[in-house]
């Protein structure tokens, strides 16, 4: 059936059919919405329909041997979980019945697939087009609750329109999470009402450089760009109709010289100079004000410790909560990586503060003000999630002892219970934060950073990092070994990641994420074997009709052969890393 991701199980025709046949729609086949599955019915109608040309009428009065019915079944539910779906074609109907209307969905996605690659086009490619579906039974279930990919938007911005895009292909391949990366040094993504200068300022900056941050290269005009908040409601409503969580980050405390840049009593004031962080000569407002990064890597100007930015973040995150609802988006995510203590050092406020609550050091201070929105987050009933690093300087938070940072060999993080964590600089954060009962999303950047090379050689576009090859991402395993079974059930999923430094457009994104993303949707979805026992040959073979649906949907994947001539950037400068990437 060359389905991906691979379904649990399946068989060929139910009810004693003759094998080989198959279910024909035509004008006359009729969708029978049960309760709590319209929305698939819509989406079915909208993009199926589109594709075949296919009225697919209501139910009601429709002959009762040529129906498409999608039902909640809690039979299905009990068997195969809430997002299990149970496909049943036969000579009759074709029937999807899910143990919720997620499942129902992810039911109809598969079932799209098996009306081959032209169900996914925009609209009929010929007249008089038979369209069928073979007979047969399929169950299928996810492995993982978090299925996700993060797209970052603040290095080089994503409009609306390529977003919902985004989302659709997330839905195709039953990806579940989208991490919304909405604020960082080089631009501020959302906006604030209670702070507008945010966007005004913050969103936009002068130039950017064109590569690697070693790069002599500079794209010299503006880029930003921002999501009013009718735009991102409607991004979590669509999200929501594809059964899609988003998950909306605002970095702190550090990654925000773009926020510094629109107030700069944000930042720590009593810091005369700070260098650019890496040297490479991107304006970070040394000695003539803050601006917005127009370079890569990693900022020297973090939030200042003081009562006024945590007012002030609260402020942005009361707007956040109110357009990302709870019932969509019941985590939040704060960043809290690469946060450089150079600023907090050398800054005698800072220096006061760490004094008069306490704290052991810098890393404590960066620790007590992930606390303080974690707390706060809870109390308004939704749970943070951070990068790894907010594991760290755990020991002494808001003057009271908490063990455990990582390093330390303790239990304890310091976190509140519903804190979780995402694990990208390696397994080791998320393996400290599952042994201290602390959930984990699975996302190492050796493993699954998108923005790193598929191939070897020249003709990698701007080539950043060890080689992840297709067979890479697919023997990606998101569970370590040295977890125990109760430990690994804090392990809710894993995502891939997509830093867009070097992504300056839809063509660079579609081509650093697919077809890897097919490989990491099956790693996220099917039970698989361990890494070394998985039929690679048989997913290539299955990713040949894939590869035609990709087609249909207007991806600019990376072809099998290499990039395509349009697809190269000779003479940018990458950062390529050679040899095997480690595992820590």
């Amino acid at each position: 059936m060359d389905l991906i991701p691979e379904p649990l199980r399946s068989w060929p025709a139910p009810r004693g059919g003759a094998t080989g046949a198959a279910f024909p729609l035509d004008a006359e086949t009729a969708v029978e919405a049960g309760t709590g599955t319209e929305g698939v019915a819509r989406w079915w109608r909208t993009y199926v329909g589109a594709a075949t040309g296919l009225p697919f009428p209501d139910a009601s009065g429709a002959t009762a041997d040529n129906l498409v019915v999608l039902e909640i079944d809690p039979a299905a539910g009990r068997e195969l979980g809430p997002e299990g779906y149970r496909i049943t074609v036969d000579d009759a109907e074709v029937r999807v019945a899910g143990g919720s209307a997620a499942g129902v969905f992810w039911g109809a996605q598969t079932l799209r697939q098996l009306l081959g690659a032209d169900a996914f086009r925009a609209a009929p490619t010929g007249a008089g087009r038979q369209w069928s579906v073979p007979t047969g039974v399929i169950e299928d279930a996810p492995r993982f609750a978090w299925r996700g990919l993060m797209l970052d938007v603040s290095r080089h911005f994503t409009p609306k329109d390529g977003v919902l895009r985004q989302l659709d292909l997330l839905a195709a391949h039953k990806l579940n999470v989208f991490h919304f990366h909405l604020t960082d040094d080089q631009g501020w993504r959302i906006e604030i009402e209670s702070h507008p200068k945010l966007t005004e300022i913050g969103a936009w900056r002068a130039r950017t450089r064109w590569g690697h941050r070693a790069s002599e290269l500079w794209e010299e005009k503006p880029h930003g760009g921002y999501y009013t908040k009718a735009d991102l409601r409607e991004i979590v409503a669509y999200a929501a109709e594809r059964h899609i969580t988003v998950v909306p980050e605002i970095e702190i405390p550090g990654h925000s010289q773009a926020a510094i840049a629109a107030y700069p009593e944000l930042g720590n004031a009593d810091v005369s100079d700070v260098s650019d962080a890496d040297g490479t000569g991107g304006t970070g407002g040394t000695g003539g004000g803050v601006t917005v990064w127009d370079s890569w890597g990693v900022s020297p100007h973090v939030l200042a410790p003081t009562p006024h930015v945590l007012r002030f973040y609260e402020d942005v995150f009361e707007e956040v909560l109110d357009v990302f609802p709870a019932a969509t988006s019941p985590f939040i995510h704060v960043g809290g990586d690469e946060c450089p203590k150079d600023q907090w050092r050398a800054s005698p406020a800072a220096q006061a503060r760490i004094e008069e609550l306490g704290l052991a050091d810098e890393n404590a201070l960066q620790a007590w003000f992930i606390r303080h929105f974690d707390r706060w987050l809870a109390a308004r009933g939704r749970r943070l999630i951070g990068w790894d690093e907010i594991l760290e300087g755990m020991t002494l938070v808001d003057g009271a002892a908490e063990s455990g940072a990582v390093g330390g060999g303790t239990a304890g993080t310091g976190l509140s219970p519903g804190a979780a964590v995402s694990s990208w600089r390696g397994y080791a954060g998320g393996i400290a934060a599952a042994k201290a009962g602390h959930d984990v999303v699975m996302c190492p950047e050796q493993q699954v950073y998108l923005d790193h090379r598929q191939a070897p050689g020249d003709d990698e576009p701007m080539p950043i990092g060890y080689v992840r090859t297709l067979e890479d991402i697919y023997r990606f395993e998101p569970v370590p070994p040295q977890l125990t079974p109760e430990e690994a059930a804090h392990v809710l999923g894993t995502q891939a990641n997509v830093w867009t430094e070097v992504m300056q457009d839809r063509s660079r994104v579609d081509y650093q994420v697919f077809p890897r993303l097919a490989a990491f949707a099956e790693v996220a979805w099917s039970a698989l074997p361990a890494p070394g026992e998985r039929d690679f040959a048989d997913f290539e073979q299955r990713m040949a009709e894939h590869y035609r649906r990709l087609d249909a949907l207007g991806v600019e994947y990376r072809p099998p052969g290499g990039p395509l001539p349009w697809q190269r950037r000779p003479g940018v400068l990458g950062r390529p890393r050679e040899g095997t990437p480690p595992v820590v």
